[in-house]
């Protein structure tokens, strides 16, 4: 990268206006709309949202202007699309290729494959993850993992791949499965106010409490749901997210029929992104059991509204939480949830609103260390670093 432009490469499997991808598509959002002026930024998105049967109107096969950077809606099933964009990629030497997903065939996969052959042409290799190296989310579908890594684990090694971190933490998920890694250490940036909403005036009645994620199982809806059958105290329960795994959330049907009369639960359905905030702060606390996030972007956006979070220690969000964004469950049992969601339902309104304000207070301490630099300028700056196998702190 030293003439006077960057030229980047970048695919992701689910952008804007889609969103059922969570936090990775807002973090990619940020990337795209922050570029750099210098940076010649392409992206190539599937046409259409995650599990969505139809594409988004007007937008398949065609390139559109995201500010500084231009986006491919493509239709995966599309051949002509498919040829008519390779050859004009092919038209264009990149610096770096920016893949966001290690597992994504389309996506991930097939364009890291391409530039390895020279079939793309691109200087290096960028591949952020998005937290699927951590032990929660590698324990799912195990088996086909581990077998894919066997065969994708030496041709990442051969093509000298650069791999992006969002925390320390994450660098290490990385380190694990692949020790030879070059890492770059890139916190996502937050396009989230300074000051919180303003904590909910304190109320009588049940607790309540929310769940807002991607239905499946590593977001360990169900866990939630046993917890909530030990209750003795009466909750109100709303869950919203797409339903992402129809086996999963049949099994987790099948446990909200069984709770007890004073537990109510309802499915609100999916939330648009620019409601999340306001949807959190109906709440008393966010119930969020997950078994990894790198960043957690839903985690900040509860603690942004005043909403505590119940979460596991499986995120970035630990430190905040105990100082008073919430509580972390050290280890992710029943019995531990259920103690701590009786501990809510049983507090009074005074002590409810009190959560809120410290929420509120830890947001705002976390909010001002965060640096929002964007990835691909820390990506020139560590390119030294990289090359010599240390991460970017």
């Amino acid at each position: 990268m030293t003439h006077d432009r960057t030229t980047v490469l970048m695919t992701c499997g689910v952008f804007e206006p889609g969103f059922r991808g969570g936090g990775m598509v807002r973090a990619v959002v940020q990337t795209v709309d922050t570029v750099p002026g210098d940076v010649d930024l392409s992206m190539v998105t599937r046409d259409r949202d995650l599990g969505a049967p139809a594409a988004y109107p007007g937008l398949s096969g065609r390139w559109t202007r995201r500010g500084a950077a231009r986006v491919f809606y493509l239709d995966t099933g599309g051949a002509g699309q498919w040829l008519r964009l390779w050859r004009e990629l092919r038209r264009t030497r990149f610096d770096l290729l920016y893949v966001n997903s290690l597992w994504e065939p389309r996506f991930s996969v097939l364009p890291v494959a391409a530039a390895r052959l020279g079939l793309l042409r691109a200087d290096r290799i960028l591949l952020s993850p998005h937290g699927e190296l951590s032990p929660g989310a590698l324990s799912i579908k195990s088996r086909k993992k581990r077998l894919f890594l066997g065969l994708w684990r030496p041709f990442l090694r051969r093509a000298g791949v650069t791999w992006h971190a969002v925390t320390e933490r994450e660098a290490a998920e990385i380190r694990t499965v692949f020790p030879w890694a070059r890492i770059v250490v890139n916190h996502y940036q937050v396009p989230l106010p300074d000051e919180p909403l303003p904590p909910a005036a304190a109320e009588q009645g049940p607790a309540r409490l929310v769940f807002v994620g991607r239905i499946s199982p590593k977001k360990n809806l169900d866990l939630v749901l046993d917890a909530l059958r030990q209750l003795s105290s009466p909750v109100a329960f709303d869950i919203y997210g797409p339903l992402e795994d129809a086996a999963y959330w049949s099994r987790c049907r099948a446990l909200v029929d069984r709770l007890p009369a004073h537990v109510t639960v309802r499915y609100a359905g999916e939330v648009d992104p620019t409601e999340v905030r306001q949807t959190f702060a109906r709440y008393d606390a966010f119930v969020f059991p997950t078994l990894g996030e790198n960043f957690g972007y839903v985690v900040a956006e509860s603690l942004s509204a005043s909403c505590p979070v119940v979460c596991s220690d499986e995120t970035p969000w630990s430190g905040v939480l105990r100082d008073g964004g919430g509580t972390v469950l050290d280890a992710l049992t029943v019995a531990d949830l259920a103690k701590e969601i009786e501990r809510i339902a049983a507090a009074s309104p005074g002590e409810r609103r009190a959560a809120r304000d410290r929420a509120a207070a830890a947001y705002r301490a976390w909010r001002q260390k965060i640096d929002n630099r964007n990835l691909l300028d820390r990506v020139r700056v560590a390119d030294p670093l990289a090359a010599a196998g240390r991460s970017d702190p």
